[in-house]
C-alpha cells in the first residue's frame, strides 16, 4: 500500500513528533515541537500541520490529550524514509564486545545467548536469537561410539563447530571390527555433504560398500532410519528462541499497565510461535523491521522487531530485539546491526 504523500514541512514536522515521542512517551503538542526542534514557523503552523498528518493516517490523537502521537504507518516512513543511518556510538559498542567476549563456552547456544542478553542490556529493548536450521549444514565427520550391546551412540560434527548426537538401536552385538569399518565408510561417503543431501540419498551412496556381513546389517540400520537420524531440530534447545534480559521492558510505559505486561508475558512465554516468526527472516539480506499491526499475527501489534541474519558458515539464523512501537530506531537499528556482523565473526 502506498503511503500517502508529505510535504516536506509535514516530513520535518512528523520527524520531530516521532523523535518528541520516542524521547518522552507523550503525545506532542504544537509548543512543544516548536519549543523542541526550531522549525522555523510558529506553533500555529507547526499545529496546522499536524492536523494534515493526522487526516493523512501519520498521527492521532488520544482522547485525554491535546498532543499526537505517532501510527504505524508513521513509522514506517520514519524507518524508510526519514532515518538517517549511523554507527553505534563507542560506548555502547564496547559494552557489546564486553558482554559477547565474556568467558564462556563456544558452543553456538551459548554464544547466542549472550549476544541477546547483550542487546537487551545495551539497547533497553528485548534481544533476541534464533539458531541456524541444520538441513543445510555439511556434516565434518561422524562417530559411533558403543553404548551397549544393543545400542549405539551417533556423533555427528558439523560444519560451525555444532555437535549433535543421537542414540541409535541394533538388533544385537556388533563386532568392533564391524563398527570400526561402517564408521570408516559413512564419512568417506557422506562427510562433507549437507544433512538434507544425506537423508535423500543415504541408500544410493553406501550401496555398493564392501564390508563384512556384520558392517552390512549396520549400514541396513543407517538406510532405513537415514530420514530420523540425519533430521536434526535448530541449533537452539527445543526449537526455541533464545530471549534476553524481558525485565528491561517492564518499566517502559507501554508495559506498565495490567494489559500491557500481560502481552509481554504472553510474547515471553510462547518461544516456539515466536521462533516460527523469526524463522521466516533468517533468509533475508541486512536488517528487516515489522512494525506494529504489519505483523500477521495480531499478538504481535503492540511490538516492533528489528533482526538482522547472521551467518555460520553456509547456514544462517537471526540475531535482534523486539519492542514497543515507540522505539528509537536509529540507535536501535544500527546496534543490531552490528552485533550481526560481531556474532558471524565469532562463529567463523
Amino acid at each position: 500500500m502506498a503511503l500517502p504523500e508529505l510535504t516536506e514541512r509535514e516530513r520535518r514536522v512528523l520527524e520531530a513528533v516521532i523523535q518528541r515521542y520516542v524521547e518522552t512517551a507523550e503525545p506532542a503538542g504544537s509548543r512543544t515541537i516548536s519549543r523542541r526542534f526550531g522549525l522555523g514557523v510558529s506553533p500555529a503552523t507547526i499545529r496546522n500541520t499536524m492536523s494534515d498528518l493526522e487526516e493523512k493516517g501519520y498521527l492521532f490523537h488520544p482522547h485525554t490529550s491535546a498532543g499526537r502521537v505517532p501510527t504505524d504507518i508513521a513509522y514506517r516512513l520514519y524507518v524508510d524514509s526519514l532515518l538517517r543511518s549511523r554507527p553505534p556510538i563507542r560506548a555502547d559498542v564496547e559494552r557489546l564486545n564486553e558482554h559477547l567476549s565474556a568467558e564462556g563456552s563456544s558452543a553456538i547456544e551459548n554464544i547466542l545467548r549472550r549476544a541477546a542478553q547483550s542487546l537487551s542490556i545495551v539497547t533497553q529493548e528485548l534481544g533476541v536469537a534464533l539458531g541456524p536450521r541444520l538441513d543445510g549444514a555439511r556434516l565434518q565427520r561422524l562417530d559411533l561410539v558403543r553404548v551397549s550391546s544393543e545400542r549405539l551412540l551417533l556423533v555427528l560434527t558439523l560444519e560451525g563447530g555444532a555437535v549433535r548426537t543421537i542414540f541409535v538401536e541394533v538388533a544385537g552385538q556388533i563386532a568392533e571390527s564391524a563398527l570400526a569399518e561402517v564408521m570408516v565408510v559413512l564419512n568417506e561417503r557422506l562427510a562433507g555433504l549437507t544433512l538434507r543431501e544425506i537423508r535423500s540419498s543415504l541408500g544410493d551412496r553406501v550401496r555398493d560398500s564392501a564390508v563384512s556381513p556384520g558392517g552390512s546389517e549396520l549400514l541396513n540400520v543407517f538406510v532405513q532410519e537415514g530420514d530420523t537420524l540425519f533430521d536434526l531440530p535448530v541449533v537452539t534447545e527445543d526449537q526455541e528462541v533464545v530471549l534476553g534480559q524481558a525485565s528491561v521492558l517492564a518499566d517502559q510505559p507501554e508495559f506498565t499497565t495490567g494489559n500491557g505486561m500481560r502481552r509481554l508475558l504472553e510474547l515471553t512465554e510462547q518461544k516456539r510461535h515466536l521462533a516460527e516468526v523469526l524463522r521466516h527472516r533468517a533468509s533475508a539480506p541486512g536488517i528487516s523491521i515489522t512494525i506494529g499491526n504489519e505483523h500477521s499475527d495480531p499478538r504481535l501489534e503492540p511490538f516492533t522487531i528489528v533482526t538482522a541474519e547472521y551467518r555460520v558458515g553456509a547456514l544462517s539464523g537471526v540475531i535482534g530485539v523486539i519492542g514497543p512501537t515507540r522505539m528509537p530506531y536509529e540507535k536501535v537499528i544500527a546496534l543490531v546491526r552490528h552485533t550481526s556482523v560481531m556474532v558471524t565473526d565469532i562463529l567463523h
